[in-house]
């Protein structure tokens, strides 16, 4: 399971890196590892697995997640953040008429 999700954010970081201008990586990364917590709490409340303090669980990688998350959204600039935003919003065509 660590390899899994160990894989699943290395390789759209990787990504990231390659795609997206350097201010941009942060606000992307923070977003990427919240939606990954997100599917881990979903996965963690579907497998109930015994209680042990010697394993890992779906909640610690859930907790993990939202940890460096937050840690990418702090150490990003606000003006990163919208300007990820408003990109995002650019490549999107207008539905209206």
């Amino acid at each position: 399971m660590l390899t899994l999700f160990s894989l699943l954010t290395a390789l759209p970081a990787a990504l990231a890196f390659h795609l997206l201008e350097p201010e941009l990586v942060l606000p992307a990364f923070s977003v990427l590892l919240f939606v990954e917590a997100a599917f881990a709490v979903i996965a963690a409340r579907l497998m109930h697995s015994p209680d042990s303090a010697d394993d890992l669980t779906m909640w610690d990688f859930a907790g993990g997640f939202t940890l460096i998350g937050c840690a990418a959204a702090v150490l990003g600039e606000p003006d990163q953040a919208a300007l990820f935003l408003t990109e995002q919003g650019d490549l999107r065509p207008d539905s209206r008429p």
